[in-house]
């Protein structure tokens, strides 16, 4: 990707979220994807690239780091039992569900193997709501709920990894996982992002003061949402769960104390600059790149695996809300509907794309994927909206 093309890209972002500015639940994803997939017919666009790791080491860090400081500190204290339930126990279980279902089904279509489709179900158990949020609070004006998906999707990114990781060594060497080391790296990898998240915006919390300057405060903001990634990273622990640990860091301080207001400012002004800038770069580029994977003869197979990945969320929302004694049918359908698969998918489809063998079974995995979160980022976006009003009667 040329200098060229972020430029020209930008400036379709600019276009399509000025007129988000004009119109209220604007379904600014879907959009976006589908203008990329214009792009992909024009030969200046076709020959874009974007590998993994880009996507992982540049994107994702800071997106979730905008998310995570943003975040009220009262709204995870709130519903942090659901958040937690659903990022890990939840999520383990959508996985499990969701590979059965699709190996079940996938007889009739293409035959997996049980460690594909459980593959298959890893990529598409992350959600990224991303704009879903704000077009939850404006169709429902309901604040528990938008803090729920939201918090979800910040630590469930980080489960998934950990997930996605085991299940392709489980794939490429049957007999290197066992379920005591899958849980024992699970807990090493979880509890040592945390940690270093915890450090790492312990520090910046205690020395921003030292710095009246705000140009100087935003420079170690950005210090902190790539340098607590980098350092995780390095010790083999979830890069993603230390850049969530560390915003939620600051956003904890920033409910404590008044004193830094201006801080709080200068970094709204910056990061939602960055935040605009890199999701219309992002989704522009998962629909140019998209349509390198699609298929027809991945249509119907894609299609029943996005309904079954609706159905068990739903099944599993269901059942936490119910042992957690919080369960509302309304609410239940519209956490299950905004969970949309984004980056994060985007982010494994491409890892197993260069890491794993190529052949008819990863081919397939790859294809289906893509377009589930085709299916997901354009049927879920445009209708969450409405779906919202007409569950809770909000006009």
């Amino acid at each position: 990707m040329t200098v060229s093309h972020i430029i020209i890209l930008l400036f379709i972002g600019y276009l399509v979220f000025s007129i988000d500015k004009k119109q209220d639940n604007f379904p600014v994803p879907a959009i976006l994807v589908l203008m990329g997939m214009g792009l992909s017919l024009v030969t200046y666009f076709s020959n874009i690239e974007v590998t993994e790791a880009i996507i992982y080491n540049i994107f994702i860090p800071p997106l979730l780091f905008i998310s995570a400081y943003q975040f009220p500190i009262e709204g995870f204290l709130k519903n942090r039992k659901l958040i937690l339930g659903l990022a890990t126990v939840g999520l383990l279980l959508m996985m499990l569900l969701l590979g059965g279902a699709i190996y079940g089904i996938g007889l009739l279509f293409f035959s997996l193997p049980l460690t594909a489709s459980l593959l298959l179900a890893s990529i598409l158990t992350p959600t990224d709501p991303v704009s879903v949020v704000s077009i939850i609070k404006q169709a429902t004006g309901d604040e528990d709920l938008a803090h729920t998906v939201e918090g979800e999707s910040m630590l469930n990114d980080g489960t998934s990894v950990v997930v996605f990781t085991s299940l392709l060594t489980l794939y490429q060497q049957p007999n290197s996982v066992s379920f005591a080391s899958f849980f024992a790296d699970f807990f090493f990898v979880f509890a040592g992002g945390i940690l270093i998240g915890v450090i790492f915006g312990w520090i910046v919390v205690n020395i921003i003061h030292y710095s009246h300057h705000p140009h100087y405060q935003l420079m170690l903001s950005i210090v902190l949402a790539y340098g607590s990634f980098i350092v995780a990273e390095h010790f083999g622990f979830s890069g993603v769960l230390a850049v969530v640990s560390s915003g939620m860091m600051i956003s904890y301080a920033f409910g404590q104390t008044e004193k830094e207001d201006h801080f709080r400012s200068q970094l709204d002004g910056f990061w939602e600059i960055v935040e605009l800038s890199l999701l219309a770069i992002l989704f522009l580029v998962i629909g140019i790149e998209v349509t390198e994977y699609l298929r027809g003869s991945f249509v119907a197979f894609a299609s029943v695996v996005f309904i079954l990945t609706i159905i068990v969320r739903f099944i599993v929302i269901y059942v936490m809300t119910s042992l957690l004694d919080t369960h509302n049918l309304q609410y239940n359908l519209l956490i299950t509907w905004s969970g949309l698969k984004g980056s994060m998918s985007v982010f494994l489809i491409l890892t197993l794309h260069a890491k794993a063998n190529t052949g008819t079974v990863i081919d397939n995995i790859v294809g289906i994927s893509f377009m589930v979160v085709l299916f997901s980022l354009i049927i879920q976006s445009l209708t969450v909206a409405p779906l919202a009003k007409k569950l809770l009667k909000r006009s």
